[in-house]
């Protein structure tokens, strides 16, 4: 019979360095954590150059990484990976195809690509112990239609791919504003073909309404008052949902992972349709949802039993020199949670440990030279902790705080 088993979960990994030979004994603490759990998750916020080869796909904002980071997020512990994210295609698909073998070489849970969208679309699953864990890992962009995985078809080649949960945006607008949106396509005489253009790679948008007007690309939709919503496909959303109740009927404790960049104007606060399609997936079976894209720390919340993580920020963040528009603080603060759960997969308790990346002087303008996480000193720990239990408050979670470090029991 499967044992209690305990599941650490960390902010995102942007990795370009080989950090084994970091010697801060403050590391090693942070290692010794995740090093004690049974399952150690992450998201791998890069993607791997290797044999494949590839080419950069991007301006601003590109990474890719040697395969020895893999080597190093396996000496801190981990042994899950999430790979759907915004930087997995951005050495397009041979990028895909050096991650997924550099991957499985090293016998990481993972999930998130693959070479087409059948095969991207597959929970990865693998036995620690005794228990059969399963991950299912998504990214719903925004992002190029061309980065997200295809099947074969009659006229078209199979697309090594990120597996994608289609979710549109739509910008509802006061009847003042619409027309004014709507006198600018007349005054410039724009025409529907002459509109699509501005959408690629993707194909235009739908009009379901003529209180919907295709502004170049983006859906302005008349309203009585302002508002960006993002809608998610319900189609796409069941394809996923039914990935983690079929692993969740077999037997495994699933991960369900999501990625995504559509931020409310503060990115602290979490979309409605993340909660939505959060409690969606623990209904569904999974016995944890976690997320990042948001590089800063979200609410907590429990749902029927289950851990929610809105947003872990950042674990590790590799930049180059000169990169100072993640100046902000909280973008270098984050915690290592350890979920304890019993020998039936039910949570007991969570430790929420404070980090920051680089140390404590985040004022200092040295971003490129903040390589690996260390525990946050007590004062700032303490304030950390407050700041999140006050804000996961609103989703029922109590945390208290206990030797610099949180504690949820309420499960």
């Amino acid at each position: 019979m499967p044992s209690p088993f305990t599941l650490v979960l960390t902010g995102q990994s942007l990795i370009h360095h080989d950090v084994r030979q970091v010697s801060d004994e403050r590391f090693a603490t942070i290692k010794s954590l995740i090093q004690k759990a049974d399952i150690a998750f992450t998201n791998f916020e890069t993607t791997v150059f290797g044999r494949h080869g590839g080419w950069p796909l991007k301006g601003s904002y590109f990474g890719c990484s040697a395969p020895v980071v893999l080597d190093a997020l396996k000496d801190i512990g981990f042994n899950a990976l999430a790979l759907s994210n915004n930087h997995a295609f951005d050495l397009g698909p041979p990028g895909i195809l050096s991650t997924l073998e550099e991957v499985a070489a090293r016998d990481f849970l993972h999930a998130g690509i693959g070479t087409d969208l059948s095969k991207a679309q597959r929970p990865g699953i693998k036995t620690f112990g005794k228990r059969s864990v399963a991950l299912v890992a998504v990214d719903a962009g925004p992002g190029p239609a061309t980065m997200y995985a295809a099947d074969a078809t009659d006229r078209r080649p199979a697309r090594p791919g990120v597996n994608g949960l289609e979710v549109s945006r739509v910008f509802e607008v006061e009847p003042s504003n619409f027309d004014a949106l709507s006198g600018i396509q007349e005054a410039f005489q724009s025409s529907r073909m002459e509109r699509s253009n501005y959408a690629q790679p993707h194909d235009p948008p739908q009009l379901h309404s003529v209180d919907d007007i295709d502004f170049y690309g983006t859906i302005f939709r008349r309203a009585n008052g302002n508002k960006r919503r993002i809608l998610v496909d319900e189609v796409s959303s069941e394809i996923h949902l039914s990935a983690i109740r079929k692993a969740a009927t077999e037997g495994a404790f699933v991960i369900a992972y999501l990625h995504h960049h559509h931020w409310e104007p503060s990115w602290r606060d979490v979309p409605e349709w993340v909660q939505a399609f959060a409690r969606a997936c623990i209904d569904a079976g999974a016995g944890v949802f976690v997320s990042h894209g948001a590089p800063v720390l979200q609410p907590v919340e429990i749902h029927r039993g289950a851990p929610i993580f809105y947003g872990l920020g950042n674990f590790l963040f590799h930049l180059d020199e000169g990169e100072a528009v993640w100046s902000a603080p909280e973008v270098w603060k984050s915690l290592v949670a350890t979920c304890r759960f019993d020998a039936d997969a039910r949570l007991q308790s969570i430790d929420l440990h404070p980090i920051v990346i680089g140390g404590e002087r985040l004022e200092a303008l040295n971003y490129h030279e903040r390589i690996v996480p260390v525990p946050a000193p007590a004062t700032l720990a303490c304030d950390m902790i407050e700041d999140l239990a006050a804000r996961s408050c609103k989703y029922g979670v109590s945390i208290s705080l206990d030797d610099n470090h949180g504690i949820i029991n309420q499960c």
